[in-house]
């Protein structure tokens, strides 16, 4: 939809009868104008942008391979697909370029901060340049896309850095300590309502804004002396507890285990339902439970 916003001529494949075929639909495109199957597009385009999710890639790659034909691109989001090439079996053909954009953030946000007037920081990537025109597609689609900055990377560190990344600091790690540190407060005596407050809203809505604006110092210099000197402090016991653990997780990333678990658990035919009873867990645990009545008396929701 950036793309197309930013005047780009885009057609978008989809699976016909799917939520995605139908909310392509509702978001304006137009089957047998610009939207179609997916096999339909894949022959029509001369840039495939290869967005389906990392299993998905794996099972339509058959089809889409034999239309990139020499000249064309195929473009990536990610580099799971390329890297781990053993495991997934997708090797370009030669004669095409093979290009990445990896913006720092979910797709939601990436739209959402274009329509803002603002852009997202995005990696970018070549495998492959069979044309001798594939930095000027990459870059004019990472302009297009809505990145804010674009920094060069490879498709395997952009992957490697991706998956420890998704399960570090920005969602597993973050995940865990907010658990941690809830059920600490609430084994203690403190409300939910206090330890939601203290443990997530305070972080997501006033300091990480903060960090956002001008630094972690700066953040710092910003609050309480007493905030500052008990952060200062225990900063380097929280590093040097789980310095061990993201040692370990990178090194399973590197190796391909982590990608060997992904793919395992995307062949499995009740994943979409397994998948649904882990999020049902987290949704319904007190924590989130908690954070849910907070939100609801944020100033913007009243």
């Amino acid at each position: 939809m950036n793309l197309k916003d930013n005047g780009f001529n885009v057609i978008v494949g989809q699976r016909q009868n799917s939520r995605s075929w139908d909310k392509a639909v509702a978001d304006g495109w137009i089957p047998g104008e610009n939207l179609f199957p997916i096999e339909e597009a894949a022959g029509k385009a001369t840039i495939i942008q290869y967005l389906l999710s990392d299993a998905g890639q794996i099972d339509q790659w058959p089809t889409i391979k034999k239309y990139l034909t020499p000249g064309k691109a195929l473009y990536f989001s990610h580099g799971f697909g390329v890297t781990y090439s053993d495991q997934t079996g997708i090797i370009p053909p030669e004669g095409i370029d093979v290009i990445l954009v990896a913006p720092k953030g979910s797709g939601t946000s990436l739209r959402r901060m274009f329509l803002a007037g603002k852009g997202l920081n995005s990696s970018y990537a070549i495998y492959q340049d069979a044309t001798g025109k594939a930095f000027e597609r990459v870059v004019a689609l990472g302009i297009g896309v809505g990145s804010g900055y674009l920094f060069e990377t490879d498709f395997k560190k952009e992957v490697f850095s991706d998956l420890t990344g998704e399960r570090g600091i920005l969602m597993g790690a973050l995940a865990g300590l907010f658990e941690a540190q809830y059920e600490i407060l609430r084994k203690n005596g403190h409300s939910p309502s206090e330890a939601f407050n203290e443990t997530v809203e305070e972080l997501t809505q006033s300091l990480m804004p903060l960090v956002a604006e001008n630094g972690m110092d700066w953040m710092y210099a910003n609050t309480s002396t007493t905030a500052q000197r008990g952060a200062l402090d225990w900063r380097h016991k929280f590093k040097a507890a789980t310095l061990p653990v993201f040692d370990e997780l990178y090194n399973r990333v590197a190796s391909g285990e982590e990608a060997k678990v992904v793919i395992e658990a995307n062949k499995q035919p009740d994943y979409r339902e397994k998948l649904e009873e882990e999020l049902k867990e987290i949704r319904e645990s007190e924590l989130w439970q908690a954070g849910q009545q907070v939100r609801k008396l944020r100033p913007e929701n009243n």
